[in-house]
């Protein structure tokens, strides 16, 4: 299932989804964030998908919004656009994304990576937010993602001068997972989602949420809700199947029920 601006495949239980306007770098339009969105909700409904890797081109993951888009806007017409709020769809999809990130990650590239749950990136890799260079700020969520992955003050500096940081600066500081070379950047990728896809689907959509949680909430909630989440997986299928798998030595065959 593809799009005009995005190309996507199914391998076995693992979507790959690329991002796909390479005269713009894969800028971020209104258009491509509403295909984006709606086969996100696709596969975040579709039972045999387990986990998605969403990755740009060698070049650029995405080079950000796109400006045209917005250089004569008003705050009415902003408003009404109400473009932003496309962003919580993504935020929304229960399973998990892998950005597979290679060349430019900027401005809304780089905020699309951070809402994934994992980020790879290849050795070629430029991060930033450089918004405050245009006369605005990070608006999808980068002061806010930004500063819980990396801490204030990295946040500060990165956000306010608004300068690109390489692969290696990501990994030392917290934002990324790992780093590849170009040539393996998304092969990497494409294996940490199959073995993402091998566990209980329940059991990880539930992991993520819990996850998740732990940054809107304080600690005692936090441990309020995984308990939760924890005893209610006791009432799936997969629970019984993982534990009489390990007592049985054996691999577990999850239904995600």
């Amino acid at each position: 299932m593809s799009s005009e601006f995005i190309l996507s495949e199914i391998d076995g239980p693992v979507v790959i989804a690329r991002l796909n306007r390479p005269d713009a770098l894969n800028a971020l339009n209104i258009p491509l964030m509403d295909q984006l969105i709606g086969l996100m909700d696709t596969w975040d409904n579709d039972p045999k998908v387990r986990c998605i890797v969403l990755t740009g081109s060698d070049k650029a993951f995405a080079a950000g919004a796109d400006i045209k888009e917005m250089a004569e806007a008003s705050v009415v017409d902003m408003y009404e656009r109400n473009n932003l709020q496309r962003w919580e769809r993504i935020k929304r999809v229960r399973k998990p994304i892998i950005a597979a990130v290679s060349g430019f990650c900027l401005g809304g590239g780089c905020e699309l990576a951070m809402h994934c749950d994992m980020i790879v990136a290849s050795e070629t890799a430029q991060f930033g937010q450089p918004e405050i260079n245009l006369g605005v700020m990070p608006g999808a969520g980068g002061t806010q993602r930004l500063s819980k992955a990396v801490g204030k003050y990295r946040a500060m500096e990165l956000i306010l001068t608004g300068r690109f940081f390489n692969a290696q600066e990501a990994l030392r500081i917290g934002l990324i997972n790992r780093v590849c070379p170009v040539e393996t950047y998304l092969s990497e990728s494409i294996a940490l989602a199959r073995q993402v896809a091998e566990k209980s689907p329940m059991a990880v959509r539930f992991a993520k949420e819990a996850i998740l949680r732990a940054f809107e909430t304080g600690l005692s909630d936090g441990l309020d809700y995984e308990r939760k989440m924890f005893y209610m997986l006791f009432a799936t299928e997969d629970q019984k199947e993982g534990m009489k798998a390990f007592i049985e030595k054996r691999k577990a065959e999850y239904k995600g029920r």
